[in-house]
């Protein structure tokens, strides 16, 4: 009986130890600003991420509001999860790569990097053709993307 109980208290800890979501490692605080056709949103925010994922979570008057998280899927508690190229289609812009949203939570290059500009504080891409007119700007404390061709605005303001 003893052998048994003992399996049993191993493989428990086993599971809460090895299936446990993974933290985040890093949260920003931010002033976020989205302006897409779908989305409108001017307030505070979080941005969390491990390795894996990186999560945008919304808040207005202190209350939580919304949330996207990026993995494989892109989840948006109001609507389920989508694959990446669906959330483009529908919140951005359909002809958008598929990691752009997560590149600019991680203040990563956009396009594979095209037109990439560093300078002492981040860097600055410009991306031009038929379909889009991209400004993306990253500093330390702050990211820029605007598409002036699609109307799409996304401003964090790291605290």
């Amino acid at each position: 009986m003893r052998k048994f109980y003992i399996l049993w208290v191993s493989a428990f800890i086993l599971l809460l130890s090895g299936c446990g979501a993974r933290p985040f490692v890093q949260t920003d605080v931010a002033t976020i600003i989205l302006k897409t056709p779908k989305l409108k949103f001017a307030d505070t925010g979080y941005i969390r991420s491990n390795e894996d994922l990186v999560a945008l979570e919304l808040f207005s008057a202190g209350q939580a509001v919304g949330k996207i998280e990026i993995e494989n899927l892109v989840c948006v508690d109001s609507e389920g999860c989508m694959s990446k190229s669906s959330f483009n289609a529908e919140y951005l812009n359909a002809n958008y790569p598929d990691t752009l949203m997560e590149n600019i939570l991680r203040s990563k290059p956009i396009y594979d990097g095209q037109n990439l500009v560093e300078n002492a504080h981040g860097f600055e891409q410009t991306i031009l053709d038929e379909n889009v007119k991209i400004y993306y700007k990253v500093t330390d404390r702050q990211i820029y993307f605007k598409d002036r061709e699609n109307r799409v605005l996304i401003k964090i303001k790291k605290q």
